[in-house]
């Protein structure tokens, strides 16, 4: 059962959530050992909530939910980032985020593991240790919101949150066979405090199985927060629950790597078995023979929004922690981001965002001639448990990186992410233009690794995607993983 269908058995009163909430801890106890997904339970206070449940006719009424250990901070519960400067310290406040998760009467369970500070596109924090992948063991769940996607890959839940800054719901989706909604901009409710996560970047949101979860989470958790920076009018109820037949689309398909590498035969072979299915249909079907966007620009761009805004990270952190933080305090990785974002001026952090306007007006003049975007999620299937290790000459100028030059740290940055960013660089686009991005598990490797694909709409049209997505469903084109 979805997560739909579980709160409609909670209010017909088929089940009550302290089943569900006791079912729950009992698959997580008997699963986790092996995927490493959960990294904090609040199973007592889990336990005593469903026992005082009141029941007001949520839409999520008791169905048990995991947060990810990154951001989605809850009053009084551990959120360690994957880190080991937060390895102990309880969050003062509950986000706007997590109370309206609760307001649908989600009975939140713990949190899920993730990379340091989620800049990696698996999950591998030397705090907690990686994620294996719920469909093969020897493969990372990939990131960063890599424990979520176990918990939902393996049963433990039907719906977990995410969080996707450049791809972090729909990479994991795609290598674990869930379905993936990154929301546009402004979508999803933010703050308190809080409001341009990697300059608009970051969204919140969640990983599935089913089109209606998907549906459902997305009616009840978009917000028009006129308090923030980029407020979005709310979908209605129509507009998302539409049950005409889909009309007729303009398709353009997108095969080439942003960056220049390979994509494996089984991407692209799931792409074009997508295009083929929206061409026996009828619709119009176009393979782009040109990138409207610069994908190697837009990448080292987005290495430079993202390493000010981990400098301003711990700046704050230095703050709360009332001294400097060290190489000792972090992941090697982590400490060349942060080193590097130093020596950024303004006037090129607001070049670049002036860039991602740019990007956003390419990618919109896209939309006017096609209705959706269709392009590989991940350029490879799952990688291995340990993946991207760095050489040794590569780690000794990242421990020196403060002796190089600014734009020698810039390079290493690339050099760093390089083979990662090969493997998964169609994502990153979306997050940077604000636009809604959906993966769809549509395909397996001859290993059983899942593939999905990548669907991406105007800015506002998550309507569009989700009803692509019903459409696939019914159609089952969908090969969720079933646990």
């Amino acid at each position: 059962m979805d997560a739909t269908s579980l709160a409609e058995a909670v209010r017909l009163k088929k089940v009550s959530p302290l089943e569900l909430v006791t079912e729950t801890i009992q698959r997580a106890h008997t699963l986790n050992p092996s995927l490493n997904a959960i990294v904090y339970e609040q199973y007592e206070e889990a336990l005593e909530k469903a026992k005082h449940f009141q029941l007001t006719n949520q839409p999520f009424a008791g169905v048990p939910i995991f947060l990810k250990d990154l951001g989605q901070e809850q009053k009084g519960s551990i959120c360690t980032y994957g880190s080991r400067l937060f390895k102990d310290v309880k969050s003062a406040q509950t986000d706007n985020f997590v109370k309206r998760l609760e307001e649908l009467g989600f009975i939140i369970m713990g949190r899920t593991n993730t990379p340091e500070f989620g800049f990696k596109t698996v999950s591998d924090a030397a705090l907690h240790g990686p994620v294996r992948n719920a469909v093969n063991f020897e493969r990372n769940a990939g990131g960063s919101s890599g424990g979520a996607a176990a918990v939902v890959a393996s049963g433990i839940t039907p719906i977990a949150a995410a969080s996707d800054g450049g791809g972090s719901i729909r990479i994991p989706a795609s290598h674990n066979g869930l379905i993936g909604l990154k929301p546009s901009r402004g979508r999803v409710i933010v703050g308190p405090g809080s409001y341009r996560g990697w300059n608009g970047a970051t969204v919140h949101f969640s990983l599935t199985k089913t089109a209606r979860d998907t549906r459902n989470l997305l009616f009840h958790m978009q917000e028009c927060q006129m308090e923030s920076p980029f407020p979005l009018p709310k979908l209605s109820y129509d507009q998302l629950y539409k049950t005409e037949k889909i009309k007729l689309l303009r398709v353009a398909v997108l095969l080439q790597s942003p960056v220049g590498e390979a994509i494996s035969r089984d991407s692209v072979d799931a792409v074009m078995k997508i295009a083929h299915f929206f061409e026996n249909h009828g619709h119009s079907v176009t393979l782009l023979q040109k990138d409207p966007v610069d994908g190697i620009a837009l990448q080292k761009g987005f290495y430079i929004i993202s390493a000010v805004e981990t400098a301003l990270m711990f700046q704050n952190i230095e703050c709360q922690l009332g001294r400097q933080v060290t190489r000792d305090d972090m992941e090697l990785m982590t400490w060349a981001i942060y080193r590097s974002g130093m020596d950024i001026s303004g006037m090129e952090y607001s070049k670049v965002a002036s860039s991602w306007d740019n990007y956003a007006e390419q990618m919109s003049q896209l939309h006017e001639q096609y209705d959706v975007l269709l392009l590989p999620t991940v350029a490879q299937a799952a990688p291995s448990l340990h993946p991207y290790e760095l050489s040794a000459e590569l780690q000794s100028k990242l421990i020196r990186i403060d002796d190089f030059t600014k734009d020698q740290k810039q390079q290493l940055l690339w050099e760093m992410f390089e083979e990662s960013v090969a493997d998964t660089p169609f994502t990153q686009r979306f997050n940077i233009t604000g636009q809604p991005a959906i993966s769809l598990p549509v395909h397996h490797t001859k290993d059983g690794l899942p593939i999905g694909v990548q669907l991406a709409a105007a800015k506002g049209r998550e309507d569009l995607l989700l009803q692509i997505a019903e459409w696939f469903e019914q159609e089952q084109l969908l090969q969720v993983t079933k646990q």
